[in-house]
């Protein structure tokens, strides 16, 4: 399914974008590409796996029969996407009553298909990832992302004036999955985002945990996520109370 998507949002890509909308705010978008791979998906799920639920992010919904649900971004970074910015992906996840359970991620542009398998490991295409031992706060890269919502981006701006200093450097790249994935892939040493989604995050979460790395929600609202290697989750935990209390004092 993510290879067909893929291959649907690849051929899109070299043409000019069509019936281009805002969701959430101006600054929100969604394109036509990001509906026609949604409902490639859901056709596919029909067909092979038609008693399984969906939640999908261009409005994909269907109740589960099976108690098994399939949670879907068939764009992650339509942003990039739209600019020609060469950092998005297809990201699908299928949760039971357990929690994930199999996850994919799919960057057409790179051919590379991140996937994980709950309590089996995850892969870069066929090759194990594990991530790479970092328990050092002032020398990790971090990978973040920001709101669509310009006042939550100011408070935003004020957290990162408190974690910049404290790390080795930030990247922002605009595709939360991908993130997760190059994670995983020791790429970045660090994670965190507030304003997710569940389908922004549930295929790069079991792929950063079963690549031996952690996770956990951050407390609040928006809903956030952190991820890091085992040893850097605490203290990034820790920096970013700090961070976001600093914040919002200020703002206050």
């Amino acid at each position: 399914m993510a290879l067909a998507a893929g291959a649907l949002l690849v051929e899109r890509y070299a043409s000019p974008a069509r019936d281009v909308h805002v969701k959430s705010s101006a600054t929100d978008m969604v394109s036509a590409a990001d509906q026609d791979a949604e409902a490639l998906i859901r056709r596919m799920l029909r067909d092979r796996r038609p008693d399984d639920g969906l939640l999908g992010e261009e409005g994909g919904r269907e109740r589960a029969a099976s108690g098994r649900r399939w949670v879907v971004d068939p764009l992650d970074g339509t942003t990039n996407f739209l600019y020609r910015f060469p950092q998005w992906a297809v990201s699908i996840a299928l949760e039971d009553e357990h929690g994930p359970a199999v996850a994919v991620v799919f960057d057409p542009l790179r051919e590379e298909l991140f996937s994980a398998t709950r309590g089996e490991g995850a892969l870069l295409g066929n090759e194990p990832l594990r991530m790479r031992p970092h328990d050092d706060l002032a020398t990790a890269l971090l990978a973040t992302g920001f709101s669509y919502d310009s006042d939550r981006r100011a408070l935003q701006a004020g957290v990162m004036r408190t974690v910049l200093p404290a790390l080795r450097d930030i990247r922002r790249a605009g595709a939360a999955a991908l993130d997760l994935c190059w994670l995983a892939a020791g790429r970045v040493d660090l994670y965190y985002e507030r304003g997710l989604n569940p389908w922004d995050w549930a295929a790069g979460r079991l792929i950063v945990t079963e690549a031996g790395g952690d996770a956990a929600d951050l407390e609040g609202d928006p809903h956030g996520l952190a991820a890091a290697t085992k040893p850097l989750l605490p203290k990034l935990l820790e920096l970013l109370r700090e961070a976001e209390a600093q914040s919002f004092l200020t703002a206050t």
